[in-house]
C-alpha cells in the first residue's frame, strides 16, 4: 500500500532534516528518506554530523590541545612531563561526539512526528517517490511536495586513486590510526588546509599541493596573505602551481609526480590526502521521466527559492548552486519549509558566512576588497591586528586581524574579513551589522567591552576612517 505525504525529503542531512523538522512544526505531514550507513548503522546528519564538519572539528581541538600542551604553555609559566597522544582514544572521542549529534537528530524527527525511512529515494514524475529500503521491497510515496537534499561527495582525481588507506579521501583522513611521517594534500582549500593541520600539530611532515598558482583566492586578498603566512609558520609546506601528474602505490608508500613552474618533481608519503573538492550527489536520484533539470556540473537548476524546474519538487544545500555549507542548507531547508506552508521567506545569498577552522581561525562575509572595486565601489577599508589587542596578548592567542570593507560614497558596510583567535564566531558581529545595513559609523559609536577580543572589531571599524587608537594612523586626505 502507498504511503502518502505532505512533504517527502530525500536526504537526512542538514539542509534536509531541518526542513522536515521545520514543515512538520508548520503542521505538515513529513516522510524522510536517507540512505547513509555509518559504521555499520542507518545515520542522519549527513556528511555534516558523520564524516564531515564535526568529525573534523573534533580532531581539529583536540590536536590543538595536544599541540599546545606540549609546546604552548610554558610561556604561561606552565610545564609537564612527556606528552603523549593515544590516536585511538582520540578517535573514539571523535566518534562518540558524532553518535550524541546523529541520535539527537533521529529524537527530533521522532519527537516530531517525521517518519525516517531507511533507504534510497528516488523522484518520478508527478512528485511521486520511488522508496528503495535497505531491506525488503521498493514502494512509491504520494507526496503534495518533495525536497532534494541529497547532498555531495569528494571528488575523486584519474591522477590519484584511492587506494588501501593510503591514498584517502576526507573521509579516510578522519581514520588514520597513527600519525603519519609524511603526508601529502592535494588541494589547498578548506578542506585541505584543516585535515594537513589535524596531523601536522600532531606530528606528520605535511605537504600541500596546490594547482592554482594563488593562495585561499576566494577569500580577500590581505586575508589570504596572512593565512599562508602563518600556516607557514606552524610547519605546512604549501606548494602553489603545483599540479599532481599521477601517484603510484608501493607497499605502504605513495610515490606523487607533480609539475609546477620548475618543471616535473615527485614526492614520497605514508599518505595521502585528495581534497579537490565536491560534487553533487544525483547519481538515482533522479527518474528519467523526474522533469529536473540539471545545470553542465551536475547542480539542480534552481532559483532564488530553491524551486526547480517541476512545480512542486524543491533542491536545497550541496545540490544547488552557491558555496557547499551545511549553514546555508540549513537556512534553504527552512526557507523551502515555510514556502511550502504558504509563509514568506528568503535568505540573503549575499551575506553567507566562510570559516576555516584551522588555528588561527579564517572567516568572512560580505565583499573582499577586490570584489567590490570590481563591482564598481568607491571603497574604502580599514584592518586593525590582535597583536596589540590587551585580551588576545594575555591569552597569548595574537596572530591576524579584522578587516572591514565599506564603500566611501555611502559609509555602508560591504564586508567584513577576520582571520584570527575565535574568527568563526566573531564575523557574527558583522553579519548582524550588514544584515541591518550599518555603516561604518554605526560600529564607531558603540561601545565595546574591554578587555575583550571584539575590541579588534571596534578597533578595525575605526581604522576604516583613519581614527583606530591604539595604532598610528597615516593621515587621510
Amino acid at each position: 500500500m502507498s504511503q502518502r505525504a505532505d512533504v517527502v525529503v530525500i536526504g537526512g542531512g542538514p539542509g534536509g532534516y531541518e526542513a522536515a523538522i521545520r514543515a512538520a512544526q508548520l503542521g505538515l505531514s513529513v516522510i524522510c528518506i536517507d540512505r547513509r550507513i555509518h559504521k555499520g548503522k542507518p545515520a542522519l546528519g549527513g556528511t555534516c554530523l558523520n564524516v564531515g564538519c564535526i568529525p573534523s572539528k573534533a580532531l581539529l581541538d583536540s590536536s590543538h590541545k595536544y599541540h599546545d600542551l606540549k609546546a604552548g604553555y610554558e610561556n604561561h609559566g606552565i610545564s609537564t612531563g612527556e606528552v603523549k597522544i593515544d590516536i585511538v582514544a582520540m578517535l573514539a572521542r571523535k566518534d562518540k561526539v558524532v553518535d550524541q549529534l546523529t541520535g539527537g537528530i533521529a529524537g527530533l524527527l521522532k519527537g516530531n512526528g517525521i517518519t525516517w525511512l531507511q533507504g534510497s529515494g528516488q523522484l518520478l514524475a508527478g512528485k511521486r517517490v520511488e522508496f528503495t529500503p535497505h531491506e525488503g521491497e521498493k514502494e512509491i510515496i504520494e507526496a503534495s511536495h518533495v525536497i532534494l537534499a541529497s547532498g555531495s561527495k569528494p571528488i575523486e582525481i584519474s591522477a590519484a586513486p584511492l587506494a588501501d588507506g593510503i591514498v584517502v579521501d576526507s573521509t579516510g583522513a578522519l581514520e588514520f590510526n597513527e600519525v603519519p611521517k609524511r603526508l601529502g594534500v592535494i588541494g589547498g582549500g578548506v578542506i585541505g588546509l584543516e585535515l594537513g593541520s589535524v596531523w601536522s600539530r600532531l606530528g606528520a611532515e605535511v605537504v600541500v599541493l596546490e594547482a592554482v598558482d594563488k593562495f585561499l583566492t576566494i577569500a580577500d586578498k590581505a586575508i589570504s596573505k596572512e593565512a599562508k603566512k602563518l600556516l607557514t609558520k606552524q610547519g605546512l609546506d604549501i606548494r602553489l602551481g603545483a599540479r599532481v601528474t599521477g601517484s603510484e602505490v608501493k607497499g605502504s608508500q605513495v610515490t606523487v609526480t607533480y609539475t609546477d613552474a620548475n618543471g616535473e618533481h615527485s614526492e614520497i608519503f605514508d599518505k595521502l590526502i585528495v581534497a579537490v573538492g565536491r560534487r553533487p550527489v544525483t547519481g538515482g536520484l533522479l527518474n528519467a521521466d523526474s522533469g529536473i533539470n540539471l545545470d553542465e556540473r551536475g547542480f539542480v537548476h534552481v532559483n532564488d527559492q530553491c524551486r526547480a524546474s517541476v512545480p512542486g519538487v524543491y533542491a536545497i544545500g550541496d545540490l544547488v548552486r552557491g558555496p557547499m555549507l551545511a549553514h546555508k542548507a540549513m537556512e534553504e531547508g527552512v526557507m523551502v519549509a515555510e514556502i511550502i506552508a504558504g509563509h514568506h521567506a528568503q535568505i540573503n545569498y549575499d551575506l553567507i558566512i566562510s570559516v576555516i577552522y584551522t588555528h588561527p581561525e579564517v572567516a568572512w562575509v560580505g565583499l573582499s576588497e577586490e570584489r567590490a572595486k570590481s563591482e564598481g565601489y568607491d571603497v574604502k577599508a580599514g584592518q586593525f591586528p590582535f597583536a596589540v589587542n590587551g585580551r588576545a596578548l594575555a591569552a597569548d592567542d595574537s596572530d591576524g586581524f579584522v578587516k572591514f570593507v565599506a564603500c566611501a560614497k555611502t559609509d555602508r558596510l560591504l564586508g567584513m574579513h577576520v582571520i584570527g583567535p575565535g574568527a568563526g564566531d566573531m564575523i557574527h558581529q558583522g553579519l548582524i551589522a550588514m544584515e541591518f545595513g550599518s555603516s561604518v559609523e554605526d560600529l564607531q559609536l558603540m561601545c565595546f567591552a574591554h578587555p575583550t577580543l571584539s575590541e579588534v572589531v571596534h578597533e578595525a571599524a575605526l581604522s576604516v576612517d583613519g581614527r583606530a587608537i591604539h595604532a598610528i594612523q597615516r593621515k587621510r586626505k
